[in-house]
């Protein structure tokens, strides 16, 4: 906030001090696994078992338009926490989401179960396996349809005067859209507030998450400036909701009304 209100900078001067101390550390962190990549790149005998390739590579060789200079470290160490920071927490939010659905309805629950075992048995879930669980990507996909990763989209700017809804957009006007008026949208959904993961089943309501075939769905952005996380984030998310879902039963605590969101979970012994 100082940055924007320079006379409060006063106000703020512990805070700054931890926010420099928070930066050096992970200038020190990330500067020595980038410095370590590109000791690979130049020489690939370095290390045995190492990835073929990894978002530092596309870093390095980062190049602006019309510009000679290349990212500098503290610009790297940037890039990097921007795309840490920008999937811990939508990600781990959707699987808290994810719980809460599969603790309020049963009926999911076991479908959701019976989808799992039926491709892994009592093996643990890995991810080959998820493609095959069509009741799985069905659940992800209402889930994330009910519970945007964000509820505006990037911004996006304007490259000529254009008419929407009504309103005069002007030339390099910034748009932002408010994913929720889609999402709840009677005229592309059907029952858009019940949370019902049966409509992307075959036969049911079809859709295209990274928006090249329609805008019902575009949580992740679309075009060329679609999320780069997109696929890590919704494997992860299935991944993790298939887990807890072999393993465990979840439902409230009955013996304590009053604390509304305590979980029980009791394990089925699977091994591995």
């Amino acid at each position: 906030m100082d940055n924007y209100i320079p006379f409060l900078r006063p106000f703020f001067a512990n805070n700054q001090k931890k926010v420099l101390q928070v930066r050096q550390e992970q200038l020190d962190t990330v500067n020595l696994l980038i410095n370590k990549r590109h000791s690979i790149l130049k020489n690939p005998n370095l290390e045995l078992n190492v990835a073929p390739f990894s978002y530092i590579d596309s870093l390095l060789d980062l190049k602006v338009d019309d510009c000679d200079s290349v990212p500098t470290d503290p610009e790297l160490v940037t890039l990097c926490f921007e795309l840490i920071n920008g999937g811990t927490n939508t990600t781990s939010t959707a699987i808290e989401w994810a719980m809460a659905r599969i603790i309020d309805n049963s009926n999911i629950q076991d479908k959701l179960y019976k989808d799992i075992v039926s491709v892994v048995r009592d093996r643990p879930v890995d991810d080959p396996g998820l493609e095959k669980m069509p009741y799985l990507q069905a659940f992800v996909k209402e889930l994330l349809r009910k519970h945007p990763p964000t509820y505006f989209s990037m911004t996006h700017a304007a490259v000529e005067a254009a008419k929407l809804g009504g309103y005069d957009i002007p030339p390099d006007a910034n748009l932002e859209l408010f994913l929720p008026t889609i999402i709840e949208d009677e005229r592309l959904w059907s029952k858009p507030l019940e949370f019902n993961p049966e409509r992307f089943i075959s036969g049911g309501d079809t859709v295209d998450i990274t928006g090249s075939a329609g805008i019902r769905m575009i949580l992740f952005g679309a075009g060329r400036r679609i999320c780069p996380g997109l696929a890590m984030g919704t494997t992860h998310i299935s991944l993790m909701v298939a887990r807890m879902g072999q393993a465990f039963e979840w439902r409230l605590h009955l013996t304590e009304p009053n604390r509304e969101w305590t979980v029980v979970m009791k394990h089925d012994n699977i091994e591995g």
